[in-house]
């Protein structure tokens, strides 16, 4: 594990992984960053060597459970940015005038996503991608399975979580993520949306332990043949969502199966905009980067699709 300082990647001793690093800093009641600052082992190694994958080194996603992936549970919040609900409700209709059953999520967010310090706001939407086996870090590809229709980019922030000795929740940091999505199925009809969220996502490079979340100004890019064929600046941050944070995190954590001691969530806040919003469709090798204001170096992830048509899969009964 490193501390990532301008061009070098500072290595640390005793930590093997961020886990650790954070439950070493909940049961010392430590902050994490003065633990990983004591440390430190002298020793470092080029960041940009590692970033552009030449090097030996390898960045893995900025978060997740080292020992146990299935103790990860990967989730995302929906509707949050204003941009999302226009896109999600251009999917669904065909005259501007009809109010989608997103659109109305999306106004109950604004009317009561934000409530009073110290009191419980509306539920947003939530949705569940899978446990962390599906994670994959900066540089690494993000496939359309043989069973999709397609796959796309959700230029979005995340929360990585860890559960302590006693059932508390702790955000350990926030991190670029891209969520990536299969909007063709979630066109068809707004029911396939759960479905559609199966899917690999990536997070990373980097977990910024002490982020501001105001208001995040982004870009998110498709790069194919080392040419940009579409850009657009995106914003992110608590003051362009509809759902205060405190409201998010506590309607996540309110379920006692989301409080098991030692378990690691990591948590999508929403995208802003997305290419195939504005009629992009990924090819095979086109690289997917989404970057943040002040949440380190840029996430790039090649898509690679899966050839072949689905096949069946047979589930044998136990007799």
């Amino acid at each position: 594990m490193g501390i990532a300082d301008g061009d070098t990647l500072r290595l640390l001793g005793e930590y093997s992984s961020i886990y650790s690093l954070a439950l070493a800093a909940i049961r010392s009641e430590r902050s994490m960053v003065e633990l990983a600052a004591s440390n430190s082992t002298g020793n470092s190694i080029p960041y940009d060597d590692a970033y552009t994958g030449e090097s030996d080194w390898r960045l893995l996603p900025a978060f997740d459970h080292p020992e146990e992936p299935a103790r990860c549970l990967v989730s995302g919040t929906g509707l949050t940015h204003k941009a999302s609900v226009d896109n999600r409700q251009a999917m669904h209709v065909s005259e501007k005038t009809v109010v989608t059953d997103s659109m109305r999520m999306y106004q109950w967010g604004l009317e009561g996503g934000r409530p009073h310090p110290g009191k419980i706001g509306v539920q947003p939407e939530w949705f569940y991608k899978g446990c962390g086996a599906i994670l994959s870090g900066h540089g690494e590809p993000l496939p359309v399975p043989q069973y999709a229709e397609d796959g796309g980019e959700e230029p979005e922030i995340a929360g990585a979580y860890i559960v302590d000795d006693s059932g508390r929740p702790w955000r350990a940091g926030m991190t670029i993520g891209n969520e990536f999505s299969d909007h063709k199925m979630e066109k068809r009809n707004y029911l396939y949306l759960a479905p559609s969220k199966l899917r690999r996502c990536a997070i990373g490079p980097e977990l910024i332990v002490t982020p501001d979340f105001g208001i995040v100004p982004g870009t998110v890019r498709i790069e194919r043949g080392g040419t940009t064929i579409w850009s657009k600046a995106i914003a992110s941050g608590e003051d362009n969502m509809c759902h205060s944070l405190e409201n998010l995190e506590h309607h996540h954590f309110k379920y006692e199966a989301h409080r098991r001691p030692g378990d690691v969530h990591i948590h999508f806040y929403g995208a802003g905009a997305f290419s195939f919003g504005e009629g992009i469709a990924l090819l095979e090798g086109d690289i997917m980067e989404v970057a943040f204001e002040g949440f380190g170096r840029p996430l790039r992830n090649p898509l690679r699709v899966e050839n072949g048509t689905g096949r069946l899969i047979r589930v044998t009964a136990l007799s």
